[in-house]
């Protein structure tokens, strides 16, 4: 609200720069089409790009003006096309208007590609927000509003079309196919505008929020697949049922294989780019070149580009590495200079002042009453009949009356086609644009109503932890072993986490080439790759071995969903390190041995991985006899009153919820702090309160934990001396780097390494994820 206010307050001043930015773009756009001539025989360069910067502009400042005001920026763009279009510009200055923006056929289509290329990066995002996740977990509710809501618009929509006059159709024989144009422009939600208000009301995670997100992704999704074999029918102006039955199969072969066998494929293409390429923002282009690919595809088939952009996006979101960062820059470029030109054109092509006719006017207040009540309506009955109140039923019957960008897509693609004219184009423009503005007001005043329930609230307390976890900063494993017994436990640690955190996992051999030389170089290569695979696929047999144990996560990896590479020793350690680092590697597991010098500290090869892996190393030593089974763990967590420990704790019951295995907190209290006079920082209430902070994050994981407080003078003795009374068999212990001429985690952590009898982890867990994407 004080940012709204600010704004209004300078609006003068915000008007008169609009204003000024106005008058120059158009003295300088001007001034370089008289230049070029007004009887050019070729396109003018210059003139293409004085448009572009136009649109840029006016759709930015525009579009900010949307923002402040608590409307979609899109509203904006379309607005400034609107403005610089035949209905503002072009009834003031209609010379001006047109040397600005020529209908000639050559000039016009150079600014059309940017905007058709915008439509298939708009898909390509869209596509990118689309989380299927979200739509199967609330897929029979949402499925219910989605379908009611699609099925009773559309109807109206179509039947709107089939009694239209012939005057008001661009052509009367192709009456079939407008109707279906109109019935999907009135059906179809844009899940691009009801995420973004959702989102700003802070109701993204509330049940109401995430249904209405989910009908909205079904909506999209079934809405797309709709236009697909439209506008295949659009192509030959008649049902002819051998293309339809092409145009329907065609779909149905390109979803299925693309959400099976394609989805690792996407995922394949970026992995290898990611870790091959050298050069600037490889993995941009690979996306590109997948969006392009499948948009083919879709057009060989025998529907349109935008179901295979949208297909694309949806796979590479899904893709378990990179997604922050591709979605970063896709949404840069996207953001800048797709979306301002593609609407801003798509204002240009609508004409307002067709309104004037009072048919049109009826038709298109007829329109906009079709769409709003068929798709209130819709949602609303869904909603009542899944079992919802009356208020949240309402709220989502707000929600879904949001068009905005979907529409103007479809309305652009039946324009291209001639299925609808300038004049259809302007009303269902004009739809969009009213249904849009006023659903973020009628959505927020509804939201508001609406109470938080008591396990909504607790669902919400769990996804604020997720959000918050330690363990939820990473994404991309590296595995780097030797096949001994401290391998085997590291790769048992990454199999887990390949399991219940869908983490990808590169294995890397890290073993010296002369420890495979046999006198023939070539014959040790093959060997070590060899043994590199095999490390690979232990790692692929343990994590099927859990999933088919039944972890108790039901969110957990299939076993097509388990994404196992292997990382060749190329080089030397530390350079292989450091570009594993730099590919989106940012947690490390790595179990060699021997672990330890002559001179009880870790050997050189760990104090070199440690120091040249620039994500979060946890290093595996293990002691004793490994148990036959993960199963067979018995987890040891020491904590104090440290972020450190607490955070090493986590990571503890992560592996324990994965291995459904016994775990126990031990809590050390040095004697000091138990004989402490009582008084506002007692030591008591912070063993209560470290105790708390465990036990909240046990009880995410869904652990019973045996709470252990032992006081003594040394932590490492207490630390041993339950490790041993209790039969514990692995100790995770959180430790930071101590400034030393070796590789040193402090007094507690270098006793253990030296003494301990049973497996220790030690995890950096005061490291920051490297996180990072080659660039």
């Amino acid at each position: 609200m004080p940012a709204r206010q600010n704004f209004l307050k300078s609006f003068p001043s915000n008007a008169l720069i609009i204003l000024i930015a106005t008058i120059l773009s158009l003295s300088i756009a001007q001034s370089a089409f008289a230049a070029e001539g007004q009887k050019a025989s070729h396109p003018s360069e210059g003139l293409f790009l004085v448009q572009i910067v136009i649109l840029v502009v006016f759709g930015r400042l525009l579009g900010e003006l949307m923002v402040r005001i608590g409307q979609p920026s899109i509203m904006g763009q379309i607005i400034a096309g609107i403005i610089l279009g035949p209905s503002l510009l072009g009834s003031a200055f209609p010379h001006l208007q047109v040397s600005l923006f020529p209908t000639d056929g050559a000039q016009k289509s150079m600014a059309d590609a940017v905007g058709q290329l915008g439509i298939l990066f708009l898909l390509l995002l869209a596509g990118m927000e689309t989380d299927l996740g979200l739509a199967k977990r609330l897929r029979r509710s949402a499925a219910g509003v989605s379908l009611t809501g699609i099925v009773i618009p559309f109807a109206a929509g179509f039947a709107l079309g089939e009694f239209i006059p012939d005057a008001l159709l661009p052509d009367p024989e192709k009456r079939l196919v407008t109707s279906l144009f109109l019935g999907t422009a009135l059906s179809i939600s844009s899940v691009k505008i009801v995420a973004t208000v959702v989102r700003e009301m802070d109701f993204m995670r509330r049940n109401i929020g995430q249904l209405i997100v989910a009908s909205a992704i079904i909506d999209d999704t079934i809405g797309w697949v709709i236009i697909a074999v439209t506008f295949g029918i659009a192509e030959k102006g008649t049902v002819d049922l051998t293309t339809l039955a092409t145009s329907i199969i065609g779909t149905l072969a390109f979803m299925a294989v693309s959400f099976t066998i394609g989805r690792r494929i996407v995922f394949e293409i970026i992995r290898w780019t990611n870790d091959n390429f050298r050069s600037d923002l490889p993995v941009l282009s690979a996306i590109i070149a997948i969006m392009g690919g499948m948009a083919i595809i879709t057009n060989l088939i025998g529907v349109h580009t935008v179901l295979g952009a949208f297909v694309a996006g949806i796979l590479v979101g899904e893709s378990p590495i990179l997604t922050r960062q591709i979605d970063v820059q896709l949404r840069g470029l996207t953001t800048a200079l797709f979306m301002p030109v593609f609407f801003g054109l798509t204002g240009l092509q609508t004409d307002l002042t067709v309104l004037a006719d009072p048919s049109i006017l009826l038709l298109t207040a007829a329109v906009v009453v079709i769409a709003s009540i068929g798709k209130f309506g819709g949602a609303f009955a869904a909603a009542k009949i899944g079992g919802y109140s009356a208020s949240e039923a309402l709220a989502l019957g707000c929600g879904m009356n949001a068009r905005g960008s979907t529409e103007v897509i479809v309305a652009t693609i039946g324009l291209s086609v001639g299925v609808l004219d300038e004049k259809l184009f302007s009303v269902i423009v004009a739809m969009a644009v009213i249904t849009t503005m006023a659903m973020p007001p009628t959505l927020r005043w509804a939201l508001a109503r609406l109470p938080l329930r008591e396990e909504e609230r607790d669902r919400l307390e769990r996804e604020r932890f997720e959000s918050e976890s330690f363990l939820g900063n990473f994404e991309r494993i590296l595995l780097a072993v030797d096949g001994s017994q401290s391998g085997r436990l590291a790769t048992w640690l990454a199999a887990f986490f390949a399991v219940t955190r869908k983490m990808p996992v590169t294995v890397l051999d890290v073993r010296a080439a002369d420890e495979t030389r046999d006198g023939n170089e070539t014959t040790a290569d093959a060997a070590k790759t060899s043994q590199a695979k095999s490390f690979a696929e232990d790692l692929r047999q343990c994590a099927t071995d859990l999933i088919s144990s039944g972890p108790a996560d039901k969110d957990a990896a299939s076993a097509g969903d388990i994404h196992i590479t292997v990382r060749e020793k190329d080089g030397e350690l530390e350079t292989v390190l450091g570009d594993t680092s730099d590919t989106g590697h940012d947690l490390l597991f790595t179990g060699i041995e021997p672990s330890t010098g002559e001179d009880g500290r870790f050997n050189d090869a760990l104090q070199v991985m440690a120091s040249a892996f620039r994500g979060t190393p946890a290093i595996v030593t293990a002691r004793g006899t490994l148990p036959e089974r993960p199963q067979d763990l018995r987890i040891l967590l020491p904590v104090s009153g440290t972020e450190r420990s607490i955070r090493a704790a986590e990571f503890g019951l992560a592996i324990a919820k994965a291995a459904n295995a016994h775990c126990a907190i031990l809590l050390i209290v040095e004697p000091r702090q138990a004989r402490a006079i009582p008084r506002i920082s007692d030591r008591g209430d912070d063993q209560r309160d470290v105790l708390k902070k465990v036990g909240a994050i046990a009880d995410y994981y869904g652990i019973d934990v045996e709470k252990v407080v032992q006081e003594g003078p040394s932590p490492e003795l207490s630390i041993l001396r339950h490790a041993r009374s209790g039969k514990y068999n692995l100790i995770v212990l959180g430790v930071s780097k101590r400034a030393s001429g070796g590789l040193s985690y402090g007094s507690v952590a270098d006793t253990l390494l030296q003494t301990a009898d049973r497996s220790c982890i030690f995890i950096e867990t005061d490291m920051a994820s490297s996180q990072t994407i080659r660039e």
